[in-house]
């Protein structure tokens, strides 16, 4: 490996440490040991490393890019998050840089360092299904370059986020499921170490609560929310001795394989034998036959409100690193999976 090639991940992994620990030793900072401090020198020495401008803090002019993590491109939401973003610094003649995670932790981390390569002067990021540890979100902060979260935020990391009311939609879906008379109502929920999943279940749970329907553990089906998740979900509630009459899913991907797995021998009827409702209102919803029950959780208007949120803190037109939280509004979008004739 030529010398010019060695970056701190390098170093990190020669001596089994975060990347953060080796660019906050190179940077000296108060919070590594000093013996750390000569370890990674001298390793980095030995490897040949050569710091760029951002490690070093030795960025002297303005990039006008904007760095953007999401965990997929692809996805309704997100994209349109990015054109909502795209459109307002745009405008104020900034650039984006979009990195996707697809969900995983090492590569939400290495998107993180190469936007630090690419000398950002701000980030907008949902994070990762996987990540549980944020030291990577935390060196942002530390490299003193504003980070913004939207939808999906990590716990502990003080900045702003925008978000909608999860735990609101999720209870507005299934009060809907049970004023239409369903009274067994399953739930397909993502991991809940992420906040959008843990407060849709929740919103879930106080809805049957507030309406004494008892929550049977049984019938909620946890995974990663893909198409084949929903399947696998729905084969399962099928294999229950009392079957649910109705259906929350987290997601539309799941609920719109669900539907379609439920009908494709013409032997089972959504809604009459089972109600079905998505999250997201991603555009196959109402092309889908019935059309799917869903939340809208304007992607669009989400991205927008946090590039401007990000642009103001990079300009320093408000404080870095407020706890503060923008609250988008949300629809309920009752289509014929949900609704009893």
């Amino acid at each position: 490996m030529k010398k010019g090639q060695i970056t701190i991940h390098d170093i990190a992994r020669h001596l089994s440490l975060d990347s953060s620990t080796i660019s906050r030793a190179l940077n000296d900072s108060p919070r590594v040991t000093a013996k750390t401090k000569e370890k990674v020198r001298k390793v980095a020495s030995e490897l040949g490393y050569r710091p760029n401008l951002m490690a070093t803090g030795l960025r002297t002019q303005r990039s006008k890019t904007i760095g953007v993590i999401v965990p997929w491109i692809s996805r309704h939401f997100f994209s349109s998050a990015i054109s909502g973003i795209e459109q307002v610094v745009y405008k104020e003649g900034y650039h984006v840089i979009i990195c996707q995670s697809h969900d995983n932790y090492k590569r939400e981390v290495s998107n993180t360092f190469a936007l630090f390569d690419n000398r950002v002067e701000g980030v907008l990021a949902s994070v990762a299904m996987d990540t549980t540890k944020f030291d990577h979100l935390t060196q942002i902060k530390d490299e003193n370059i504003p980070i913004v979260f939207f939808d999906r935020y990590p716990p502990g990391v003080s900045a702003c986020r925008v978000v909608i009311d999860d735990f609101k939609a999720a209870y507005q879906v299934t009060e809907h499921l049970i004023s239409q008379g369903h009274r067994r109502i399953a739930h397909f929920s993502g991991p809940r170490n992420l906040n959008i999943y843990r407060d849709r279940f929740d919103g879930y749970k106080k809805a049957l609560k507030d309406h004494n329907l008892v929550m049977d553990p049984t019938m909620v089906f946890e995974s990663r929310l893909l198409p084949d998740d929903g399947i696998e979900g729905i084969k399962y509630l099928l294999s229950l001795p009392d079957l649910p009459d109705a259906l929350f899913c987290s997601n539309d991907l799941t609920a719109l394989s669900a539907m379609q797995y439920l009908q494709k021998d013409g032997s089972f009827s959504v809604p009459d034998d089972m109600a079905i409702a998505g999250f997201s209102n991603s555009p196959s919803t109402s092309i889908i036959k019935p059309g799917l029950t869903t939340v809208d959780q304007s992607g669009e208007e989400i991205g927008k409100a946090a590039a401007k949120r990000l642009i103001a803190e990079i300009r320093g037109e408000t404080d870095r690193g407020m706890n503060e939280v923008i609250t988008i509004d949300t629809q309920l979008i009752v289509r014929g999976s949900s609704c009893r004739k």
